[in-house]
């Protein structure tokens, strides 16, 4: 979706209507976003409001280059670091060694699933592997560019990446044999 100059004016000088449009237009596409970093609805409810606080506030710095939207996930995604940040900071369990050992590989399992079963599995995650695989796999983060972003290390960004996905194997290998004594 594109905004013309006139609009982001608009958005500029704290125009409400313009504000109102514009967060009815973008706000259920940034849910998605906040829906995969929080364990439960009230917290993806918390940094939507947060991330277009955050935008409204820092409009006047958005500079033109690149869209406008992307300009607004990259607020979203990072409003969502933070508030998972200040949940770890308050001692949320974000134990690295929750899963242990290797699961096989099944094909069509997934491509059965549907997106609001994947997102299901994906926010079982503890926060720190959710976190890790939202970043890398969906929004594309280098292991590098997590470690900056979540204060890690490259090697524990990986480790975490390799421990979510196994996870995720767990419960979905689990699900397909639920299926199968049905």
């Amino acid at each position: 979706m594109e905004f013309d100059s006139t609009f982001i004016k608009k958005l500029k000088e704290n125009d409400s209507k313009a504000q109102r449009i514009f967060y009815q237009q973008l706000a259920p596409k940034m849910y998605g976003i906040c829906l995969r970093f929080a364990l439960i609805n009230e917290d993806a409810d918390d940094i939507l409001q947060d991330g277009f606080i955050r935008v409204f506030r820092h409009i006047k710095d958005f500079r033109g280059e690149g869209s406008l939207e992307g300009w607004v996930r990259r607020t979203i995604v990072n409003t969502a670091i933070n508030y998972y940040k200040k949940k770890i900071k308050q001692g949320i369990n974000t134990d690295l060694e929750y899963v242990k050992g290797k699961v096989k590989e099944e094909n069509n399992i997934v491509e059965k699933m549907s997106c609001d079963e994947l997102l299901v599995l994906i926010n079982e995650l503890p926060p720190g592997y959710r976190m890790v695989f939202n970043l890398n796999v969906i929004e594309g983060y280098t292991h590098k560019e997590i470690g900056k972003i979540l204060e890690i290390s490259e090697n524990t960004s990986k480790s975490q990446l390799s421990r979510a996905r196994a996870s995720l194997q767990k419960k979905i290998f689990s699900i397909r044999d639920r299926e199968q004594i049905e």
